[in-house]
């Protein structure tokens, strides 16, 4: 663990001022934003490319990605803000996965978790981002740039994401193993993800992983079946048991998952779980509702059980937790005003609003310090610093979350994120991996 304060160490660029809109590259006089909002003349504009006869209100952007941050209120900010339309389509992991690589012409943002881009970059369907078209480019938490909370952090297991961050080139599939100008995806949001308890049910403290496993829950435990999230989980579990001891967690080897995948069946056939999920509401309904009271849970999940005054608590656990981040990428086929409009968009998403808005959720921001400029002291000294809440915190859509002297579950984001033991990954066996994992679901 380490200290809630902030300082210079923790997190760089906190205390940085937000730039003023500048010049760029591109038009040589105008800002991307003034341009966008203007209407383009039907020449081209001398060194920006592309450029045709369109008003930007009738550009519309097409993303898809998963339920957790595509939301309507972003886009609706977005249009108000930058006057084109955002489309927004949510999938599940998996099918965001599909849709990626299989119908690259069918979106053109992709809003996907890094283990997917690692699946999903070296098809080439998608463009890399140029870093020098972002302003907000350098308050981008360092996690994403190389890997490290503070300079002293230990880099966790699994696909962290500066690890498929960044390719060599504006034509490469391949991704680079130093920080570049071409990123894969610009960072959006992340957490660490631990499990959610009932406290006024489960009848004892709970502190680790492998209590999922005690026998005083069985059929009132669950844990998501997505699997390459699952497995994260099942190994955290595993390894917490002292069952097995992984080079890593994050790049099983097939003898490795074979056992975890025989840990976890044993367990199913004894009826350890209630249920398996893979939706937000199904998590939120089955602890709700009392069927379950320990499982894999997203931090929004425990706040929606709560807001219908359920005692729910996202659990601190010794081993620590499994992280996961997201980002925007750019599908291949975008260009012209489409491409600099996206570009826009991007750029906007880190500038705050959206920052401040995710965390109100639970998650963070990957631009930390952008985000406090849109949030009062009580809720960034609730989200963010660990500290309790001084009055009412509120969801982002105005409903009470917390009330006075409530303190986050788990404590500041330099404890959570500090106590990262593995992120959501890609295996080099993972065709393996989710063949066992499908023969654990339906044994």
């Amino acid at each position: 663990m380490t200290d809630s304060k902030i300082t210079p160490e923790t997190q760089v660029a906190l205390d940085t001022d937000v730039p003023k809109e500048s010049s760029t590259k591109e038009t040589g006089v105008l800002s991307r934003r003034t341009l966008l909002k203007g209407a383009v003349g039907a020449t081209a504009i001398s060194g920006f490319p592309m450029i045709w006869a369109q008003n930007i209100k009738d550009v519309t952007l097409r993303q898809f990605g998963t339920g957790v941050s595509n939301l309507n209120a972003i886009a609706d900010k977005c249009k108000e803000d930058l006057g084109f339309n955002l489309q927004l389509t949510s999938l599940d992991s998996d099918s965001v996965t599909q849709r990626a690589i299989t119908q690259p012409k069918s979106y053109d943002i992709a809003d996907i978790e890094y283990w997917i881009c690692k699946k999903v970059f070296p098809s080439g369907n998608m463009q890399p981002l140029d870093v020098r078209k972002l302003k907000n480019f350098d308050k981008i938490s360092p996690l994403f740039i190389n890997g490290k909370l503070t300079k002293d952090s230990t880099i966790a297991q699994g696909t962290a994401p500066h690890t498929v961050g960044f390719v060599e080139s504006k034509d490469s599939t391949s991704f680079a193993k130093a920080p570049t100008d071409w990123m894969t995806l610009v960072p959006t949001i992340y957490n660490a993800d631990t499990l959610g308890i009932r406290p006024d049910l489960v009848g004892r403290d709970i502190t680790s992983w492998a209590d999922i496993m005690d026998p005083a829950f069985k059929g009132k435990a669950s844990i998501l079946n997505i699997p390459a999230i699952g497995i994260m989980d099942a190994a955290m579990i595993c390894e917490a048991m002292g069952e097995i001891t992984y080079g890593d967690k994050g790049n099983m080897t097939k003898d490795e998952i074979n056992k975890t995948m025989a840990i976890l069946t044993d367990a199913k056939k004894a009826g350890q779980f209630r249920a398996f999920w893979k939706s937000f509401d199904e998590s939120v309904n089955l602890m709700a509702s009392g069927e379950v009271v320990i499982q894999s849970m997203w931090s929004p999940a425990v706040a929606a059980v709560r807001s219908r005054g359920i005692a729910c608590k996202y659990q601190p656990l010794k081993e620590g937790y499994r992280a996961w981040g997201g980002g925007l990428g750019l599908a291949g086929h975008l260009s012209g005003l489409e491409l600099e409009a996206a570009y826009e968009y991007i750029d906007w998403y880190l500038s705050g609003w959206v920052g401040a808005y995710l965390n109100r959720q639970g998650y963070y921001s990957a631009a930390p310090s952008t985000s406090k400029a849109f949030m009062t002291d009580d809720e960034w000294g609730y989200w963010i610093e660990g500290k309790p809440a001084q009055g009412a915190i509120l969801s982002p859509t105005g409903d009470l979350m917390e009330k006075a002297g409530a303190v986050r579950d788990g404590g500041s984001y330099w404890d959570r994120m500090g106590a990262v033991a593995c992120w959501n990954s890609v295996m080099d066996e993972n065709r393996h991996m989710i063949r066992k994992w499908n023969e654990f679901i339906v044994s």
